[in-house]
């Protein structure tokens, strides 16, 4: 089935006719297992399967092939483009420009561009925090480990409000934190919260795939990051930030459909009172974790979400204690 959309001031032009609308394409810089690539994967197929759309994807695109890719799918008329244009900002713009009647929505650093460019971004730091507070609360050593995989803005924030809300339980904590370099290398995040745990850390935040292999190696606990992750180590992932990628994809194709699409940012469908991200469930921790300190996540979760407490957005590295 192919859609065209009204011309009008800010929204797509008249489309060519072979471009499908209900044929969408996902573009990764990682594999679809990664936490990141995988909470978007998810929103993405959800939001399509909804609408009875084609989603077809490719996985592990270095920067210099995205571009490439991009004009594959746009030459096969898919309609609606996602990716994460993070390390290809510019050849991603650059393709967009050539095909003004795709609707591009890309996860990016930088603000969209008319009349096709709409971008968003994790802004999990909110449920980040109410991690920190429970990491903060059930540390013996005062000491917790962080592992994290490029120390860019974007990731700074959530390690950021972590290292907060610890600290607000917990004003003795330290934290030691890493950054490998890379947004996929599990044996070099294992290596490095190895080492953070043998400097005496007992809880891990694995903001990458490595560090829950490590925490359940050592016999630690660890926190998750962008998908519920008990399921990979039962009795080591408390909880953990995830991202809930769906209301920004159906905001997307509702957007299209309705003829409405522009460049826009879509960021507030990422945050904690849209239902874009939230703190995972406790499972088989709900006894283990204090009531005063459930209850207290419980009054920040309330907090956040009626505006009343603001997390604070610090996109400044990090440094370890």
């Amino acid at each position: 089935m192919t859609l065209s959309l009204t011309i009008c001031l800010g929204v797509l032009p008249a489309i060519a006719a072979d471009v499908d609308y209900k044929k969408i394409a996902g573009i990764w810089f990682t594999p679809i297992d990664d936490p990141w690539t995988n909470a978007v994967h998810q929103g993405v197929q959800k939001a399509a399967q909804e609408v009875g759309a084609q989603y077809d994807f490719t996985e592990k695109v270095g920067s210099a092939d995205f571009e490439r890719v991009i004009r594959e799918y746009a030459e096969r008329g898919y309609g609606i483009i996602f990716g994460d244009a993070f390390g290809a900002e510019e050849a991603c713009r650059r393709a967009a420009k050539d095909y003004p009647e795709i609707a591009f929505s890309m996860g990016s650093a930088k603000g969209p561009v008319e009349p096709n460019f709409a971008v968003w971004d994790s802004y999990t730091y909110q449920a980040g925090y109410l991690a920190g507070m429970i990491a903060g609360s059930m540390t013996k050593t005062n000491v917790i480990g962080d592992v994290g995989g490029m120390a860019i803005p974007e990731a700074n924030r959530l390690h950021n409000a972590y290292i907060l809300g610890a600290k607000e339980m917990n004003p003795s904590v330290r934290v030691k934190i890493a950054f490998i370099g890379t947004f996929f290398d599990p044996p070099k995040v294992k290596e490095a919260a190895i080492a953070q745990i043998e400097a005496g850390a007992d809880i891990i935040f694995a903001e990458r795939y490595g560090g829950i292999d490590a925490a359940k190696a050592k016999g630690v606990l660890a926190i998750g990051n962008m998908v519920d992750q008990n399921v990979l180590a039962p009795e080591t992932v408390v909880t953990g930030p995830v991202w809930n990628f769906y209301p920004t994809a159906k905001a997307t194709l509702d957007d299209v459909y309705a003829k409405r699409f522009k460049a826009v940012d879509y960021k507030k469908y990422n945050l904690m009172p849209a239902g874009g991200s939230l703190l995972a469930p406790y499972h088989g921790f709900e006894k283990k974790i204090p009531q005063k300190v459930k209850d207290a996540v419980d009054a920040r979760y309330g907090e956040i979400m009626t505006g009343k407490f603001m997390v604070p957005f610090i996109d400044d590295i990090p440094k370890s204690e």
